[in-house]
């Protein structure tokens, strides 16, 4: 399962957490949609778009890079530009780049360096950003070693319940849990409402989506059927079968397959 993948799908179920991010008012959620666009001709899609409602807001293009890449700005700003070509949207561009660290980029192309400089580019380090901040907690708990991770999730939990109204307590829990159940894919649900402290794991939205009692207990190997949950409520919030297939790390072959099978699987 590639770790950049959750980042989209984290955006995609909370999109609040990425203008916290970028320290800009949690109010802007309202005026945007998370999207992906398909590059006509070309077969590929823009899978990370933050599309305004309204033509005084910028539009944001979101790369989760979490390993080394020496071509990303050549392909980023490569996309960016298809996507103006195409769409011709009116308005301005902005490109957010999400880093576990600064080790992680490569040194910028001579081809770019005017671009990264300016203010519509923004680079973010996810291991020197203050944890804080809640949705950036929630963000840095994707990169957290699996040894740590129960531990730093049950903080957030606590932070959660004392920080929150109850309306958005809800959101935060499910996120968490989701986090540790891609981390944990051999751990059943009871194992993990006991690490995360949690009394009645079940009735949280995740766990009614991802584990529904009709789950026919034994008939794969506990990580593919916990892949087989992650690929059903991934397409229920839109994202693209290519995104799916990165998320659990299988072909977009083997995705689209289960997909097909439905809810009998």
């Amino acid at each position: 399962m590639k770790t950049d993948s959750i980042f989209y799908y984290l955006f995609q179920s909370y999109p609040a957490s990425f203008f916290e991010l970028i320290n800009q008012p949690i109010a802007d959620t309202e005026n945007y949609e998370f999207t992906s666009i398909e590059i006509k001709q070309l077969s590929f899609r823009l899978d990370g778009l933050f599309l305004p409602k309204s033509l005084d807001r910028p539009f944001y293009l979101l790369e989760v890079q979490m390993q080394p890449d020496p071509e990303l700005y050549h392909r980023l700003f490569a996309e960016l530009f298809l996507y103006l070509r195409q769409y011709l949207p009116q308005q301005p561009w902005r490109v957010v780049v999400i880093y576990p660290s600064r080790s992680v980029e490569r040194p910028e192309s001579n081809q770019f360096t005017e671009l990264l400089a300016s203010s519509r580019v923004q680079r973010f380090y996810l291991d020197e950003l203050p944890s804080e901040n809640l949705s950036v907690g929630v963000l840095k708990l994707i990169i957290e070693p699996v040894e740590q991770a129960v531990g730093v999730a049950r903080n957030l939990i606590s932070q959660v319940e004392q920080q929150t109204e109850a309306s958005v307590q809800k959101a935060f829990i499910d996120l968490i849990e989701t986090i540790i159940v891609y981390k944990l894919p051999q751990k059943t649900r009871e194992e993990i409402a006991t690490m995360l402290g949690l009394g009645d794991l079940k009735k949280t939205r995740f766990y009614q989506d991802a584990f529904e009692d009709g789950i026919q207990e034994g008939k794969q190997r506990a990580e593919y059927q916990a892949k087989v949950e992650v690929i059903r409520r991934s397409q229920r919030l839109n994202l693209s079968v290519a995104v799916i297939a990165q998320l659990v790390g299988m072909s977009v072959a083997a995705v689209e397959e289960i997909l097909a099978q439905g809810s009998d699987n």
